[in-house]
């Protein structure tokens, strides 16, 4: 397997960016008669990460989505980064190729 940065070109400055997510998500809970003290912290998935770049990226994260995973698969890293994950070199060029066709230099995958 080989797993690689997924980034985006900014909307505003258009530099290249990529989400990381630093912390756990935390989902609370609101009861209609009571309060409840209780905290789920979760990690996001790759998909839910690609999704928080709507706004972010100049591209729709959803036709980012749709290419990748014909590829290979969306993971969230060790450290938090957004990243794709392909079975070997032959599929990452795959991959590379395919996104420079649908979205030119907006989005690319780098080691």
């Amino acid at each position: 397997m080989v797993r690689l940065r997924l980034f985006g070109r900014c909307r505003i400055y258009h530099d290249p960016v990529s989400p990381v997510l630093r912390a756990p998500a935390q989902i609370g809970w609101d009861a209609w008669f009571r309060s409840i003290e209780l905290l789920t912290p979760r990690r996001l998935k790759g998909r839910e990460l690609l999704d928080r770049t709507k706004g972010w990226w100049t591209v729709e994260p959803a036709g980012v989505a749709e290419v990748v995973e014909m590829h290979g698969q969306l993971v969230v890293g060790e450290r938090g980064e957004l990243m794709v994950e392909v079975e070997d070199e032959d599929a990452s060029e795959a991959l590379s190729s395919a996104l420079l066709e649908r979205f030119g230099d907006q989005v690319f995958i780098a080691p």
